[in-house]
Order: C-alpha cells, then sequence, then structure tokens
C-alpha cells in the first residue's frame, strides 16, 4: 500500500508564536485555529493623519512658506497697479485694475543717471558674464575634482589644501590685489576681467563638491578602465561625466544664482556702459530724480529675479540630489 502524502494549507495570517511553532516542528492544538485568524497582522497601528506630530510639522511649513512667499505676493501686485492705487497704501490688496505698464518702463525705459534704457543693456551684459564664466568654472573645477579624487599625484593634497582654504577667505581681501593685476594686463573695466574673477572665485567650492562626487563612485569602475589600457581624457569623458549629471546640475545652479545675483565684483570690475543687471537694478530703485515708483521698482526687482528662479524651477529635484552625493560624501 503506498504512503498517502497530506498537505494541509496554513492560514495566510497568524501569530508570530504560532510561527515559531511551525518552524521548529510543534503541533498546533485545534482550539487555536480561531484565535489565528482572530489575532491579525502584528506591529504598530498606523498613524492617524490629524496626528500632533503632523499637526506641528505641516503647521511649521506652512508658516514658513507664507513667511517667504508674502513679499514675493506683495511684489507681484504692487507692479501691477497704478501710482494711484499704490497710494491708497492697501499693499496686500490685489489690483483694482491690473496693468503692465510698469514691467514695460521696468525694461526699457527706467532712467539710470543719463541713461534711460531700463534693465534690457543690464541684462545683456549678465548674460554675456554669466555663460563664460559659468562654462569654464564647471570645467576646470570637474577636472579639478576628478583629478584629486582618482589620480594620487605630488602636491594633490597641498593644491586641495590651498583651494579650501580660498573659499574662506573673505571676497573683499582680495579685491584690491585683483583691481591692480587686472588693471595691470589691461582688462580692468571689461566683461572680460569680470568673468576671470568670476571663475577663479567659483573654482574652490566647485572643486570640493566635484572632487567629493568622484570619490563616492564605485572605485572599480575606475580600476577597471585602467586595466583595458583608458587614459586620464577617457575615463573622465566615457565614465565620469555620463554619471555625473546631479553634480553638474548643483554646479549650474550655484554659478548662475551667484553670478547672476552679484553686485560687489559687477560694480567694482565693470564701467557703467558694462554694470550687470543687479547694478543697474540698484540704480533704478535707488534713483532720486523725481517720483518714487514703486510699481515700476518691483517689475524691476522681478524682472531681475527670473533667471535664478527658473532654474531652480526647472532642475530642483537634480539640486537635491546632487548636494546629498556631492556635500556629504567623499
Amino acid at each position: 500500500m503506498s504512503d498517502t502524502i497530506i498537505i494541509k494549507e496554513k492560514p495566510l495570517t497568524y501569530s508570530a508564536a504560532q510561527a515559531a511553532r511551525d518552524m521548529s516542528g510543534t503541533a498546533t492544538p485545534a482550539g487555536e485555529k480561531g484565535s489565528r485568524v482572530s489575532e491579525g497582522p502584528s506591529g504598530s497601528k498606523p498613524e492617524k493623519t490629524l496626528s500632533r506630530r503632523n499637526i506641528i510639522l505641516y503647521g511649521t511649513l506652512i508658516v514658513v512658506a507664507l513667511y517667504y512667499l508674502l513679499p514675493l505676493y506683495v511684489m507681484v501686485v504692487t507692479s501691477m497697479k497704478g501710482m494711484p492705487e499704490i497710494r491708497l497704501g492697501n499693499i496686500f490688496a490685489p489690483p483694482m485694475e491690473v496693468t503692465f505698464e510698469p514691467w514695460v518702463k521696468a525694461w526699457s525705459e527706467a532712467c539710470t543717471g543719463l541713461n534711460c534704457d531700463g534693465l534690457s543693456r543690464g541684462f545683456l551684459n549678465s548674460v554675456q558674464i554669466l555663460v563664460p564664466s559659468v562654462i569654464l568654472s564647471i570645467i576646470i573645477a570637474s577636472v579639478n575634482g576628478y583629478a584629486l579624487a582618482n589620480w594620487k599625484f605630488k602636491g594633490g593634497e597641498l593644491f586641495f589644501t590651498i583651494l579650501i582654504v580660498g573659499a574662506f577667505i573673505p571676497y573683499q581681501v582680495m579685491i584690491y590685489p585683483i583691481v591692480i593685476m587686472l588693471r595691470e594686463i589691461g582688462l580692468y573695466g571689461s566683461l572680460t576681467g569680470l568673468v576671470i574673477v568670476h571663475t577663479i572665485f567659483g573654482m574652490p567650492i566647485l572643486t570640493l563638491l566635484f572632487r567629493n562626487y568622484f570619490a563616492s563612485m564605485p572605485e572599480e569602475l575606475f580600476k577597471a578602465a585602467r586595466v583595458d589600457g583608458a587614459g586620464f581624457w577617457q575615463i573622465y569623458f566615457r565614465i565620469m561625466l555620463p554619471m555625473s549629471l546631479p553634480i553638474f546640475v548643483v554646479a549650474i545652479i550655484l554659478q548662475v544664482t551667484g553670478i547672476w545675483n552679484d553686485f560687489l565684483f559687477g560694480v567694482i570690475f565693470t564701467k557703467p556702459d558694462l554694470y550687470p543687471m543687479t547694478v543697474q537694478l540698484n540704480n533704478i530703485v535707488n534713483s532720486t530724480q523725481g517720483v518714487i515708483e514703486y510699481n515700476v521698482n518691483m517689475a524691476a526687482t522681478i524682472l531681475t529675479g527670473l533667471v535664478p528662479l527658473s532654474v531652480y524651477f526647472v532642475s530642483g529635484k537634480l539640486f537635491v540630489r546632487g548636494i546629498a552625493a556631492g556635500a556629504v560624501k567623499g
């Protein structure tokens, strides 16, 4: 007579004690069958949506968001009002009659001294400063970070230390020596000289970010490429660059924001015809000629901040990823 194997199906949900008995081979009394089903899954209960912790957390976030959004709201609604409505004094009220005349005047008609061409000239100057400065600083810093992270060479640690120290030296300490150097080479008061200044001052912090990011990559990739005969530039272009999109986005955002919003270097190292947009904005807002037009000033401020604000909105997630990878690893 052949042996008959009987397989008993177990309930899908049973307690941890029953699981332990099943693993040890101990039989389960018949009276416990019903209790196994009634016990249900073990573990902590799901947290309530309106718990004290969530109320405090979301309440704090809402307060912080309102703190930063309220000035922006005031700027936007003020820039769309006429001066008679602004004189009524209610800065939080939406415009009764929307007008974009202040925006047009801020862009192309606002006067700064003898010039009455608004922010348009400053915008073109800022673009000519921004594009080469960002490209040059990121290219140089990425190569520096790659070399410091993956290629050991004599004096590398000293070079990295000098860069890090340079990142913490106040800009004001080096302004006068840089003015003398640019004057001696004939670049003081030109856009080229300002591009060089932004490139140099952007390298320390960017090199640190790139170095930490490349150091966090698996070392086996670099060693395997070396075994296959790849050289310095082959590894950089074929392996490192395709894997480094997040940190490049971080570098672009940092440089775009820093260079576009810069006022100090722009007013020192250029002349009035070549002033960037931030210097033009300062001249418009602080103009003492005639009546102060608050709607034009608000429109000019928003126009000046549109470029870095747009960059943040487009690449926000990649910025957070790159900061997390490049700032705390390595």
